[in-house]
């Protein structure tokens, strides 16, 4: 079976309602969950597949989610950042508004995929305690095909949380990778984004926290190499 007779599989069988039933069920704009660890990987996802979110320009972006694919002239030899919050996207391309990033998509890729990539990160920035030193940090860092930050989560009116988000930067191998056989599909959520910004703007919080996409913690496993 195709990663994408996999995903139609799964998403028959996968109601919002089950998930929000779920135990560890969490929307990305409520109060921070008692005792969620600073670094924790939040995400949508199925036994197969997890959601990323990237902004773009209309010109790239729409092409991208009419095809379900990213086009030709997507450049695939630049470092892509991929952010599997919700919230930290909006930060990020202030509800779409920001120059260039009017178009947020939700691309669906497989686990495998991003599996591999946390596997083979290094950190954007030095950490005692993970790197023997400096000298060892850098040199991990040129031969990495992806990176990673944490940085702070958002609320709903995105101030920042005291836990953090995962920032994926990948590159070449990688970089390709995720556009051409990881992708399983792309949706355009623009209108979702600026539905649920008119809702905060109006004060109507639980009307906007609703509409939020579900985030549970993601069942990486522990990768001390990127501080998590």
């Amino acid at each position: 079976m195709s990663p994408m007779d996999r995903h139609r599989h799964r998403h028959r069988h996968r109601t919002t309602a089950d998930a929000r039933g779920s135990e560890d069920a969490y929307n990305a704009g409520s109060h921070e969950p008692v005792g969620e660890p600073r670094h924790r990987i939040r995400a949508s996802h199925t036994e197969d597949t997890i959601t990323v979110y990237q902004a773009y320009n209309p010109r790239l972006g729409l092409p991208a989610a009419r095809d379900g694919r990213f086009p030709a002239d997507w450049k695939r030899d630049r470092m892509t950042w991929i952010k599997p919050s919700f919230l930290w996207m909006m930060y990020r391309c202030g509800w779409a508004t920001k120059a260039d990033q009017e178009t947020v998509l939700a691309v669906e890729i497989t686990r495998e995929g991003f599996d591999h990539a946390l596997r083979h990160a290094c950190l954007s920035h030095y950490v005692p305690g993970v790197h023997a030193d400096q000298a060892a940090w850098k040199a991990a860092l040129r031969q990495a095909p992806a990176r990673v930050q944490w940085d702070p989560e958002r609320d709903l009116h995105l101030n920042p949380l005291p836990h953090r988000s995962l920032q994926l930067g990948l590159s070449g191998t990688t970089s390709r990778a995720y556009a051409d056989e990881w992708t399983v599909a792309i949706r355009d959520v623009t209108p979702l984004a600026r539905e649920i910004h008119a809702l905060v703007r109006a004060g109507r919080d639980e009307a906007a926290r609703a509409l939020l996409p579900v985030e549970t913690p993601y069942p990486s496993g522990p990768l001390p190499h990127i501080a998590a």
